[in-house]
């Protein structure tokens, strides 16, 4: 089941015996027993009837234990154990999965790692438990749910923006639903999000970031993208080479797709780019710069010169000098 369905069913009161919540982006994983936790008891129940038990402290035996109990002045308990990955033997639980307590809830709490699912223990789960698997979004997801994310609080953000916010924070989701919470406070009654509020609240320059620099390598914007790359090369730290490299590699990936488009409407390009409408205009622009032979030498570049940042045919040369290097070899 995916996240939609199982909170839908929470929220309707449909609870299942087990809960076994796996997988590497531990947002979702944390929502779900964050509600369990605080919506299936009454607070005047929670004292006897909720129990949290921590993987690394407890043994199978103590789950099934406390699995096993009955509830008291209540129609059920609770029993979330979180870090559940550092659980010993974790699959001699099968056996109370085959036979659970009806008047039990046990969530599982299986962070940064998954199951095997070839394994017995992994197939007894999917057929007699909620077996959730929480898989860390794709880059090129990340402006798109940070969009949903805003929507759902009755927000907006410009493209641009919700671009800059993906490069700085990555694709750690609790990371940046915090960031977000902390700027729709700031922005009090205003309802959008623009670049110029992350570059004031996030600290990121709205001006001198991977976007500007790929948006400015589309137009063959030669002073601009080296201003960039001279200002990435006084901050390193902030500005690694390696994720630069990584960007201007999937544009220009991109506008090598772009000219294999047969069908030009806007939104067609957006469906096969997997981009925001809002930029389809940037490819189309760098289309006119690079013909399809040019993109492929481009991409080539980026290959060569991910591999001179890691230190491979490189010895001596700085990252600002090898970024100049590469920029020098795109836009001539």
């Amino acid at each position: 089941m995916n996240f939609e369905s199982i909170l839908s069913d929470l929220k309707a009161k449909h609870y299942q015996p087990i809960y076994f919540l796996m997988g590497s982006e531990s947002y979702y994983i944390d929502l779900l027993s964050d509600y369990i936790a605080s919506h299936v008891l009454d607070d005047s129940e929670k004292d006897f009837n909720l129990s949290v038990l921590y993987g690394k402290e407890v043994n199978v035996e103590d789950v099934v234990s406390k699995a096993k109990q009955f509830p008291f002045m209540g129609e059920k308990i609770v029993v979330i154990v979180k870090e559940a990955q550092e659980l010993k033997n974790i699959e001699l639980l099968e056996n109370y999965i085959k036979h659970p307590q009806p008047t039990t809830m046990l969530v599982l709490c299986f962070k940064n790692k998954s199951l095997d699912k070839r394994k017995s223990f992994a197939k007894t789960l999917s057929q007699k438990a909620i077996l959730f698997e929480s898989k860390k979004l794709y880059d090129n997801q990340i402006p798109t749910w940070i969009e949903n994310y805003l929507t759902s609080k009755g927000y907006s953000i410009q493209p641009k923006a919700s671009i800059m916010l993906s490069e700085f924070l990555g694709n750690d989701l609790s990371k940046l639903s915090n960031e977000l919470n902390k700027i729709m406070i700031l922005l009090d009654q205003k309802k959008e999000v623009t670049a110029q509020v992350i570059e004031q609240n996030i600290g990121f320059s709205k001006d001198y970031n991977n976007f500007e620099l790929t948006n400015a390598l589309a137009k063959k914007d030669v002073l601009k993208s080296n201003r960039i790359a001279q200002y990435f090369g006084k901050s390193p730290n902030d500005h690694p080479l390696i994720v630069t490299i990584n960007v201007i590699f999937n544009f220009f990936h991109k506008v090598l797709l772009f000219h294999t488009i047969s069908n030009q409407a806007p939104n067609q390009i957006a469906s096969v780019l997997k981009i925001n409408p809002f930029f389809v205009k940037d490819y189309q622009q760098a289309a006119k710069h690079y013909n399809k032979r040019k993109c492929m030498q481009i991409i080539s570049y980026c290959r060569e010169y991910d591999m001179k940042c890691k230190g491979v045919d490189n010895h001596s040369i700085e990252n600002e000098e090898l970024l100049k290097e590469l920029l020098f070899k795109i836009l001539h």
